[in-house]
């Protein structure tokens, strides 16, 4: 007969504060345990602190990086206006909207990421990216933008949601169709 020993939860070392119209949720730092198991001794370097002081520091540029690479985001966009997929004007394009996906959570902006994940699926899956229609690409970047400028509204998550949603489907239909005679991306295309 198998013995079953009660195993206590884990406690989350995840604060939340509440504000009248939102709230602020600090995630458990994970850092420390990553790096080093024994407590950090007094008067001992403190390599998370240390960069943890460093994002602190940097938070305040956070916004004028967000809208560097929005800016980057829109020249691409363009850039793909003016010369048509060339593969340089692809790449940049790419590459713009990838760094927004990546970065937009640690800059702050966790919204922005979905649109331009979904630009870049457009971009990645398409077999041709000659036939993606430029209106497409514009809809997307627009949506970063405007997610990224309208941000510290009080309705922006179900905003954000509403447009990355809608945006999603028509570069997923429009995936479907492209890929009609690869069936193996279509299920990828489903399946992400």
């Amino acid at each position: 007969m198998a013995q079953h020993t009660m195993v206590p939860p884990k406690q989350s070392s995840t604060a939340t504060t509440t504000f009248s119209d939102h709230e602020v949720i600090t995630p458990e730092n994970k850092l420390r345990k990553a790096i080093n198991s024994k407590p950090v001794q007094p008067g001992e370097d403190d390599p998370v602190a240390r960069a943890e002081k460093a994002l602190a520091d940097l938070s305040t540029e956070f916004s004028t990086w967000m809208n560097a690479e929005c800016e980057r985001l829109d020249t691409a966009r363009r850039r793909v206006a003016a010369e048509g997929f060339t593969a340089a004007a692809k790449e940049a394009l790419f590459h713009a909207a990838h760094d927004i996906k990546g970065e937009a959570a640690t800059f702050g902006f966790p919204l922005v990421a979905p649109a331009a994940e979904s630009l870049c699926r457009l971009i990645e899956h398409t077999p041709d990216v000659t036939r993606i229609p430029v209106k497409l690409v514009d809809q997307h970047v627009d949506a970063v933008r405007a997610i990224y400028r309208d941000y510290s509204r009080s309705d922006a998550k179900d905003v954000a949601a509403t447009l990355t949603k809608r945006l999603r489907s028509v570069a997923d239909e429009f995936l479907i169709l492209e890929n009609r005679d690869r069936p193996d991306v279509i299920e990828q295309i489903k399946g992400s």
